[in-house]
């Protein structure tokens, strides 16, 4: 029997990959005037972007406990192995609830034999994780050839981005408030990446296509074999600006893809609109 992967919804792979795949989807939760939904199955991010424009201020929550329950629990009575890639846990209380369930679930079920991953990593970062998992799923690859893969590209995923403005993720605690005074100033665009799970400001740029320029000057300072690699670009609602920034690493790398991928609604409410990032690996497996 092959290994389950399971994934939340904060990797940012849209809907119809999981069904193809077999990937069990935990979505977060998003709420906006008082109405709670649930990350791709009834929002789209398109939604949570008008509301934002619209003047509203999108608030999310984790995969519920309950959800969480019912899918171990289900998997332990089918008696199936897994791999939960989960989102980093410096930006959702998610993977420390994940970690929690299964521990209940094992009292009754004392020999299911699922991992729980904090990849540390999100958006389409996580997703190509969980992309290259399912892959090595549907190829009856091992639990222990899978996992060592998703901790690896979960230590070696770079993640770039910018956004239009620093506001969206002060007010969510994501970053701190000090650097939140940058947003719409002069033209001015943060640079931010991940580091250990943590959304860093990394450089202020002055203009949009600098910033995409110093992208690509980044990543050939940190990527290794990029023209071996998948790397993703999620957009929050401007593919204009997604497919420029893919242009350019394609120019530059000739990489063997390019997956563009719309930040979820649940990432998004916390980005805001204009987002761009971009993710690669700084080291490939052997």
């Amino acid at each position: 029997m092959s290994v389950r992967i399971l994934a939340d919804s904060a990797c940012d792979l849209p809907i119809d990959f999981y069904e193809k795949n077999n990937v069990t989807l935990l979505p977060l939760k998003v709420h906006i005037n008082d109405r709670e939904y649930e990350d791709l199955k009834t929002i789209d991010p398109k939604t949570v972007y008008d509301s934002i424009r619209n003047g509203s201020v999108p608030k999310t929550s984790q995969t519920s406990p309950l959800l969480f329950e019912e899918a171990f629990t289900r998997m332990a009575q089918n008696n199936e192995d897994g791999i939960y890639i989960a989102f980093s846990s410096q930006l959702s209380g998610t993977y420390q609830t994940a970690v929690m369930i299964l521990e209940q679930v094992k009292e009754t079920y004392p020999d299911f034999n699922l991992t729980i991953v904090d990849t540390k990593c999100a958006s389409i970062g996580q997703g190509l994780i969980v992309r290259e998992a399912a892959r090595l799923a549907a190829e009856n690859a091992s639990k222990e050839e899978i996992l060592k893969d998703v901790i690896f590209r979960s230590e070696h995923m770079e993640h770039l981005f910018t956004v239009e403005d620093l506001e969206y993720l002060a007010k969510g605690g994501r970053v701190s408030k000090a650097s939140a005074f940058l947003g719409g100033l002069l033209n001015i665009k943060p640079l931010l990446n991940v580091e250990d799970g943590k959304l860093v400001p990394l450089e202020k740029i002055r203009g949009k296509k600098k910033v995409l320029r110093r992208v690509i000057e980044v990543m050939k300072e940190r990527g290794s074999r990029l023209d071996e690699q998948v790397i993703g670009i999620s957009h929050a609602d401007d593919l204009e600006t997604a497919e420029e920034m893919k242009a350019l690493i394609q120019e530059a790398f000739n990489p063997k893809e390019v997956y563009i991928s719309s930040i979820g609604a649940a990432v998004g409410a916390h980005t805001g609109t204009g987002t761009i990032a971009i993710f690669f690996l700084n080291q490939l497996p052997l």
